[in-house]
């Protein structure tokens, strides 16, 4: 318990109860504050700074100011700033392992999984930083040479969620400011320490004043309109629900501000029956439960075939029924509490409504009682595919199972659905796998796996679950401008 004791400790130290705004921490312009709970314990941890909107507007003239300087600054030096955070972090990986197991609830496994998974955002784009390249052409009647050049967007908002507190931040400011942009970051209310201790690293290896801000606060919308609506902010990037992402375009349209949006999902997990089963039913445990299925990409829905239907959800019922809820700082827990306890109603209300149409629940399928948001890992079968438990994001760990008999029945439920982040097929026929991956209306798609997310590759959606991408070298694309440059051709004239 003493080990435990200190590395709380350490952990919340990492977090700084203020604002930073131009290279300094500073309290809320009012002197407000809120607190952050654990919701394994419902215990306040920490507080942070309630930021103004005239807060918020600081942080846009430090980032504004810093700009052309650091647009200007060698590729090289940012690369190495973006590295130094890099070997930080890894330095106070279980630091930050155990500040989102306190603050997000996550099991610590899940927590060093994230800081290793997180922390690759800085180092690929550390990389990349120094590869951001033009071309050279001429047109095709030969009047003409086309020169084009990459420059930096400009100051950057990010509105991050709550379930994946380092990743969000370093998945869009490492390319961010690899390509030159400076950024403001705007955490969930709920979990705003990881991300202030992400900055915090930032501020300590040398990034200048004005190139990472970070502003706290309770509500949102008076802080950060005013900044979507000022000229100086020229790109903005939200993750979160597909609501909220329409209300910020529409509000960034009005000022002709760049978008990135990686919104709802409810990814459809397809089991065919010439699967692998034993693999099948690993996978469908990982990305369910990862993060306690509070993951936009996690499986939502599972569509499996008639005739391994009953012994899928048998033998995923018994996986879910073995494992261990608790809290994420104790040893042996697989399963840690929803991150609030208005999460966990939503999710409780999806299931009893699913019962109440017929669904049948083979574990789970209740709140647990007594402190903490705990919600036991759930499977229900004989659902409807019409179901608000399938069709609607669950964001927890509860895996509806629906069945099928083809592939053009299975390929109408998949693609029925608004949104198309990410998607899960299993078969044992490449062929196969190579047909629905044409036609499957999603982003990103795994094949006979559980895990697709890598900061090598591009990460994001089609239809409502947003536009652009993060990660890989797509990502970078999303802070840099083109420039063109015509020559004409001193052979040819004007």
């Amino acid at each position: 318990m003493t080990t435990t004791n200190s590395l709380i400790e350490r952990a919340l130290a990492l977090a700084p109860s203020a604002l930073l705004i131009n290279g300094e921490w500073r309290a809320s312009s009012s002197g407000a504050q809120f607190d952050v709970l654990n919701p394994a314990t419902e215990e306040v941890l920490a507080t942070a700074a309630d930021a103004t909107p005239e807060d918020g507007m600081a942080a846009l003239a430090a980032a504004s100011e810093a700009q052309d300087a650091w647009a200007a600054t060698p590729s090289r030096v940012r690369a190495e700033l973006l590295r130094a955070a890099f070997d930080r972090i890894n330095e106070l990986s279980e630091e930050f392992a155990a500040l989102m197991t306190l603050e997000m609830g996550k099991p610590l496994a899940e927590g060093r999984a994230e800081v290793t998974y997180g922390n690759e955002f800085l180092r690929w784009y550390s990389e990349e930083a120094v590869r951001i390249n033009g071309r050279y052409a001429s047109s095709p009647e030969g009047n003409l040479r086309i020169l084009t050049l990459k420059r930096p967007v400009g100051p950057a908002l990010f509105i991050t969620p709550w379930n994946f507190p380092l990743a969000m931040a370093t998945r869009k400011a490492g390319p961010a400011l690899a390509a030159g942009c400076t950024v403001i970051l705007k955490p969930a209310t709920i979990t705003p320490l990881t991300t202030l201790a992400f900055a915090k690293v930032c501020h300590d290896v040398g990034f200048p004043p004005g190139v990472v801000n970070v502003i706290t606060v309770q509500d949102t919308r008076p802080v950060t309109g005013p900044m979507i609506q000022d000229r100086r902010l020229r790109k903005l990037s939200f993750t979160g629900s597909t609501p909220v992402g329409m209300a910020l375009m529409k509000e960034a349209a009005s000022n002709v501000v760049r978008t990135s949006m990686e919104l709802g999902g409810c990814a459809p997990f397809i089991v065919f029956e010439d699967a692998d089963l034993d693999l099948a039913v690993k996978a469908a445990r990982l990305t369910k439960l990862r993060n306690m299925g509070e993951a936009c990409n996690a499986a939502n829905r599972f569509y499996v075939h008639e005739d391994i239907a009953d012994e899928f959800s048998r033998r995923l019922a018994a996986e879910f029924d073995a494992l261990t809820v608790g809290n994420g700082m104790a040893d042996g827990t697989d399963i840690g509490p929803i991150v609030s306890a208005e999460q966990r109603y939503a999710i409780d209300e999806l299931v009893q409504a699913a019962v109440a149409e017929g669904g049948e629940v083979l574990t789970g399928g209740k709140i647990d009682e007594g402190k903490g948001f705990f919600y036991r890992p759930t499977v229900v079968t004989g659902l409807s595919p019409e179901s608000k438990l399938v069709t609607e994001e669950i964001f927890g760990p509860v895996a509806p199972i629906v069945t099928f008999q083809t592939e053009e029945e299975v390929l109408g439920y998949a693609n029925g659905s608004d949104v198309g982040l990410a998607g899960y097929l299993h078969t044992g026929s490449m062929e196969r796998a190579l047909r629905m991956a044409e036609k499957l209306e999603v982003g990103m798609l795994g094949i006979n796996s559980g895990t697709i997310s890598n900061a090598a590759a591009p990460f994001g959606g089609v239809k409502h679950s947003g536009i652009g991408r993060e990660g890989g070298p797509e990502g970078i694309e999303e802070y840099l401008e083109t420039i063109y440059v015509g020559f004409p051709n001193p052979h040819t004239g004007l």
